[in-house]
């Protein structure tokens, strides 16, 4: 039996003249020249031809094979374009090979070279059943091949796995095909065993998919933009004028005075529809996003053959050849399984070189890419352009958060220079420095550490009045009402964006149309289905099995697969193992977050003791800082490590979950990570802020960690200082090691992996070095695009830096805005010449990210009233200033800080060692605290002093955070969220569209009444009697009746 004739056996007759048709392209089954081989050839002609006609050499079919039958070929038919040289015609790769067709998509796949240089030939496979039945031997060479199997010669080692994938991929393609793609394949390329599938989406297709996903699409209609007028249109001329030189030379950034109106696509009201150039109707953006809409929906349901030789391997596989009788494979899923190994629209061409044709990336690349240009404004009509909405408005986003860091910056600079100014008025300051006052300090430590002077500390306390000065609380003031004024302005600038993308009738219910099951969840609700199915084959088994209706049954239990994957969903039940999994998971990762810090605190209380033992004077009067920068270094190193391995554990966590879209699969992973990053990043803060100093208890009676360790204190100025420290090195040793020079380190040695990787498994043919890469070949060497969860997350937490402890760092928005500047450039470099090329995705906001920024804004404020009244000495200053002060001034309040305590008060063994050196004996030593001193009745309780000042600091609290939380919310009233003239110019779109259809069904009535109109005329004159006259009238009937149809179509 020929090999072509396989699988014709048991087709039905409707089935098997295509099949034999499907043969005949390759010269198999019919005679040539014969009707089946012209039939075949018209059909490669009028529908699946992607070369010229003196390129056709080498056809393959598609082949989809059903268990126990064989092989039925599909009418899809796909030429193998071999041997591709590059030719400037089809532009490198970014052209079909005709020059005419666009290249809208690229499938990639890994495909095993035979031996010898020779052409890959199409594999054509045995279900081994269906072999022993029929005893079919070789007779015929395959296409491709130039050699002969002789009868009962030994069958060549296939690999089933391999082959299983090409199958896959001919029928997936097969459907492409019959969904309307046209396609065209390149296997001989520079890059060793990767095959590209080329897809270009003709005409038609374009439109009936744009009215599927209702894309809105420019109209011929244009109207005037309203412009403001008076002193605002002054203003704004003068505005424009200044800030031309940082404008980016680009014409979408450019003001607009007219605007086009844009409506859903509809193939029934094209002429509504700007039409004059078809090639750019759909842009590279949308013709992508459309394809793979098509690649997404399309799917590879039938069977395969039998996975081995032998009743063995048919058990072992019999569950597998379920799963793809059940099955819906479309790309994503084809993606997830190895059969296509990336998949990807191309890049617009090259952006570097004067020689290359300019194009959309090389403007990017020039206008928004560069370094050079980080004074400008962004392009973000050009950004979106192409790369879609949701990249648009990230980058949008940032630059509008960057832009509202400037009068913080300004502000935190203010802020700082005012306590510079005053440092030398600070009479709580000036006191600690004063060696006249001769205050005795208790030990910081057991034993090792002795007596210490005050004034020792005189530089802390200089430097913490920087800081912890009465300016920071209008800072914290600021940036609460700045968080909030941030917020409004973002979604006044998110509608205009909106107005001027035409977004404002787009929906998230749209976007559900579109929003296809996730791969992994297509799998676990069909392993579901198979169980089911199982129990209830288990129940149907006493009833017998009628072998006439064999293949009948066979195919009904498919079709029962395929609907009843349909109806079964994961329910809470199916997701409790993964939801307890992901609550056991996440609290031991905080517990070991937790665990990290408490190490970091013995760290820093043990060195504190072994240095204090050092003999060097200079190193023991630094102890607190040296102790303080190594501890933080070590936080920042844990932190950047624990970021990584969180970042892989919540997607782990997310996927185990199995959400259904992958919408719910980014938010979820979105929530994980962002919980637990912030625990990680802010931990360390908030032990210095809040826990640090206030569990330490007092000297004869402190308080230890494991019965070892004393729990350290802070230094007399107060934590404030050592909170700035910690938040400024974490701060600014993330954003320099974990944004930027990962970022830009990481793809670089991830590129030369790759690089190295090719060059060991291609062989070295110098004649193909030295070709031009082909566009597709170029970017399959690019990173693929991850989602934009890592650039939102790292501004989030940044955002955090700069918000939630901005009383103890007001520089903190100044280091944000110099990361921002460059790191809006480095991601625009990232997104133009490293990443291939992201599917556009349509998005009308930032989605769940706001609500986290609203969150944080709001966290902020109760953060920082607790910094403020309880890290700071405001509060203490306060209530000392105007309860305890003699003279209405701050002098004695270090005195009044302090208590005393008796130094034969000591537990045994927790004296110092050298008691006296400091040179005298010490009866009394001082502590900060406010406790009643040893001559006292109580001695060492807690005096009413500390009720007062913790009073005030509640009271303080309480105002603070309602007084502010008020004012914000009274800012976001005030403010509109959508501006005047945007509300204005979209009532005045739908006016204009309904004026538009009106005169549309106008038009249609008048050329109705006319026709009429032209009806009549024409049956009165063949009424009359007089024949010579009716002759006349009636005859010239049928020409004004054709004159007008012609005229009215």
């Amino acid at each position: 039996m020929l090999e072509g004739d396989i699988g014709l056996e048991g087709l039905s007759p409707k089935e098997a003249p295509a099949a034999q048709a499907a043969g005949a392209v390759d010269g198999e089954g019919a005679p040539p020249g014969g009707p089946s081989e012209q039939a075949a050839k018209m059909r490669v002609h009028e529908k699946y031809s992607t070369l010229p006609a003196e390129d056709r050499s080498v056809h393959i079919i598609n082949i989809c094979a059903i268990e126990d039958i064989g092989y039925l070929p599909s009418e899809g038919t796909l030429l193998n374009s071999l041997s591709v040289d590059p030719d400037a015609k089809c532009k490198y790769g970014l052209y079909f090979r005709d020059g005419k067709r666009k290249v809208d998509y690229i499938l990639v796949y890994h495909h095993k070279r035979p031996s010898g240089g020779r052409a890959l030939p199409r594999r054509v496979l045995h279900n081994d059943a269906a072999l022993g039945a029929r005893g079919a031997k070789q007779d015929q060479p395959l296409p491709g091949k130039g050699v002969q199997m002789e009868a009962g010669s030994p069958e060549p080692p296939m690999d089933y796995y391999e082959d299983d994938k090409q199958f896959r991929r001919e029928e997936y393609e097969g459907n492409l095909l019959e969904a309307g793609l046209e396609l065209e394949r390149d296997q001989d390329t520079k890059i060793h065993g990767v095959g590209f599938v080329k897809i270009h989406a003709p005409w038609n297709v374009l439109c009936r998919e744009a009215e599927f996903l209702k894309l809105k699409m420019p109209t011929k209609k244009m109207y005037h933009i309203s412009e403001t007028r008076g002193l605002l249109k002054t203003i704004n001329s003068v505005l424009q004028k200044i800030t031309d030189p940082i404008q980016p030379k680009v014409a979408e950034h450019r003001p607009q005075t007219t605007k086009r109106l844009y409506y859903p696509f509809s193939r029934e009201k094209q002429h509504l529809f700007d039409l004059s150039d078809k090639d750019s109707f759909f842009d590279s953006k949308t013709r992508s996003t459309i394809v793979y809409e098509i690649l997404k929906r399309t799917t590879c349901t039938k069977a395969k053959y039998s996975m081995g030789q032998g009743e063995g391997r048919k058990k072992d596989s019999a569950l597998l050849s379920k799963r793809r009788k059940c099955g819906k494979y479309g790309i994503t899923s084809l993606l997830a399984n190895g059969v296509y190994s990336a998949a990807y629209p191309l890049h617009d061409g090259d952006y570097e070189g004067d020689s290359i044709e300019f194009n959309d990336r090389k403007l990017l690349y020039e206008e928004w890419a560069s370094y050079g240009v980080f004074y400008k404004y962004q392009p973000i009509d050009l950004v979106r352009k192409y790369f879609g909405e949701k990249i648009g408005l990230y980058f949008a986003w940032l630059g509008a958060y960057t832009q509202m860091l400037i009068p913080a910056s300004v502000v935190g600079i203010i802020v700082f220079l005012y306590g510079c100014a005053t440092v030398d008025q600070n009479i709580p300051s000036m006191e600690m420095c004063d060696q006249r006052y001769n205050i005795t300090m208790c030990p910081l430590c057991d034993k090792t550490c002795s007596y210490w002077k005050m004034s020792s500390a005189c530089a802390t306390a200089r430097a913490s009045h920087l800081f912890d000065n009465p300016a920071t609380v209008f800072f914290s003031v600021f940036m609460a009402l700045w968080a909030a004024t941030f917020m409004e302005h973002w979604k006044r600038k998110q509608m205009r964006l909106n107005y001027r993308w035409d977004l404002t009738g787009f929906e998230e219910e749209e976007e559900a149309v579109k929003d296809h099951p996730r791969a992994e969840y297509e799998a676990r609700v069909l392993e579901k289905s198979l169980r089911k199915e199982s129990k209830n084959k288990e129940k149907r088994r006493h009833v017998p099995e009628e072998s006439t209706n064999k293949w009948k049954q066979r195919v009904k239990s498919a079709m029962a697969g395929v609907k009843l994957t349909d109806k079964v969903k994961l329910t809470w039940k199916d997701r409790f193992p993964a939801y307890l999994t992901n609550l056991v998971s996440i609290i031991f990762m905080i517990a070991v977050t937790f665990a990290i810090v408490l190490g970091v605190i013995i760290y820093r209380i043990s060195m504190a003791a072994a240095l204090a033992m050092n003999s060097s004077p200079s190193v023991r009067s630094n102890i607190r800082v040296t102790v303080t920068a190594t501890a933080v270094i070590i936080n920042l190193v844990v932190i950047i490590l624990l970021d990584e391995v969180y970042g892989c554990i919540a997607r782990w966590l997310t996927k185990i979950e199995v959400p259904k879209t992958e919408k719910s699969f980014e938010e979820r992973l979105i929530f994980k990570a962002f919980l637990l990053k912030f625990v990680n990043s802010y931990t360390p803060i908030f032990y210095v802020a809040f826990f640090k100093g206030r569990f330490v208890g007092r000297p004869g009676d402190y308080v230890y960690i494991f019965r070892s360790f004393r729990m350290e204190e802070c230094a007399p100025g107060g934590c404030l200082m050592e909170l700035c420290i910690q938040l400024s090195i974490i701060m600014l040793g993330k954003q320099l090691i974990q944004n930027n020079l990962f970022e830009i380190g990481i793809p670089k040695m991830k590129k030369l992996i790759r690089r190295l990787r090719r060059r060991r498994q291609s062989p070295s043919d110098h004649e193909e070095q030295g070709k031009r890469k082909q566009r597709y070949e170029v970017d399959y060497n690019l990173e693929p695009f991850a989602g934009l969860t890592p650039e939102y997350m790292e501004m989030i937490i940044q955002f955090g830096f700069v918000t939630l402890f901005v009383a103890s760092f007001p520089l903190a928005p100044l280091f944000a805005l110099l990361n921002n500047i460059i790191e809006i450039r480095l991601d625009a470099k990232k997104f133009v010449t490293e990443l291939r090329r992201p599917v556009a995705v349509r998005a009308k906001d930032i989605g769940i990210w706001y609500n986290i920024l609203r969150g944080v804004g709001k966290l902020a404020v109760i953060i920082n009233a607790f910094v403020i009244s309880f890290t700071s000495d405001f509060i203490p200053r306060l209530v000392y200033l105007y309860m305890y002060s003699q003279n209405g001034t701050m002098h004695g309040f270090v005195n009044h800080t302090l208590s005393s305590f008796n130094v034969s008060d000591f537990q045994n063994g927790t004296a110092p060692n050298d008691p006296l050196d400091l040179g005298y004996e010490v009866q009394i030593c001082r502590y900060k605290d406010y406790r009643e001193p040893p001559w006292s009745e109580h001695k060492y309780d807690i005096s009413k002093d500390f009720w007062a000042v913790l009073a005030a600091r509640l009271a303080f609290v309480i105002v603070f955070q309602n007084l502010v939380m008020f004012m914000s919310d009274f800012v976001d009233w005030v403010i509109p969220d959508i501006p005047k003239d945007i509300s204005q110019q979209i009532h005045k779109e739908k006016v204009l569209m309904v004026e538009l259809f009106m005169r549309e069904e106008q038009g249609k009535q008048q050329l109705l009444d006319t026709w009429m109109e032209k009806d009549r005329s024409r049956e009165e004159p063949c009424n009359n009697h007089n024949p010579k006259a009716r002759s006349d009238s009636c005859g010239s009937g049928p020409a004004a009746s054709q004159a007008y149809h012609g005229g009215a179509l």
